[in-house]
């Protein structure tokens, strides 16, 4: 899935917890100095910085299928290679990285199983695959009120709790599928305030994902109930939203 939106609209409706995740994915990867490491799905470069700070810009390159995500990893990150492409095709050769990370991409992935593979296909031989994606499944994803609020609407729509990687050990299944060895998986936590419950929803109407792209969808008396929905289920304002992510490490 590509998304055509502004850098910045979507630093505000995942970026604030993909910045959270970041140091904890590559910390779980347990990178080493002199990595070369591929980001998949790097978006505007939440995963990208982290990466960048801790092995240095001739040690990251990064893909996403977003010309507005690749233009502002570029403009962020000067110096580093990023290429824009889908996970399923790769632009480079056989086992050119040491580590390949795909931080909240898999479950947006057109293939997972392709794009898992690729990730396989140019990671060396004993090399690290590292991924997360969040607990749709166990509802405690930063999305998951919107979700739940839809689903009373009881509209004939599908949330993202049976995308890949979504449920619990799910991501292990298919790391073992795309054949890497000595996997463990762990959970992720992200907190953020929230100072009012309008900083929380307003970034629904960017159209981002599958959720904004559901969200625009509904017309203006949906759009109300699943709000005052929403509203109800959140603590009030200000508040902490506490998420969780799946996360999976394998060997190639």
């Amino acid at each position: 899935m590509s998304f055509n939106v502004p850098a910045e609209a979507y630093d505000r409706f995942m970026g604030v917890h993909s910045r959270q995740l970041a140091p904890q994915l590559i910390d779980f990867a347990r990178l080493t100095p002199g990595d070369n490491v591929l980001d998949v799905g790097c978006g505007p470069g939440a995963l990208t910085a982290e990466l960048v700070a801790r092995l240095g810009t001739a040690s990251v390159s990064a893909v996403d299928p977003s010309e507005p995500f690749v233009a502002a990893t570029r403009a962020r990150h000067p110096g580093i290679d990023v290429q824009l492409a889908a996970a399923e095709e790769l632009p480079y050769d056989d086992g050119v990285f040491d580590a390949a990370l795909a931080q909240l991409v898999v479950h947006l992935m057109t293939d997972p199983a392709a794009g898992l593979r690729e990730m396989v296909r140019v990671t060396r031989t004993g090399g690290v695959m590292a991924a997360c994606v969040w607990d749709f499944a166990g509802g405690r994803a930063p999305l998951s009120p919107f979700w739940r609020a839809v689903n009373e609407l009881g509209l004939d729509v599908r949330d993202e709790s049976a995308l890949a990687g979504a449920r619990e050990g799910h991501l292990v299944e298919v790391f073992e599928a795309a054949g890497l060895r000595h996997i463990e998986d762990t959970a992720l936590v992200a907190r953020i305030e929230y100072t009012s419950f309008d900083e929380w929803w307003e970034p629904f109407g960017f159209g981002i994902g599958p959720a904004g792209a559901l969200f625009q969808k509904l017309d203006a008396a949906q759009r109300a109930r699943v709000r005052a929905s929403c509203r109800d289920l959140l603590p009030p304002a200000p508040f902490e939203l506490v998420s969780f992510a799946w996360a999976a490490r394998g060997i190639v």
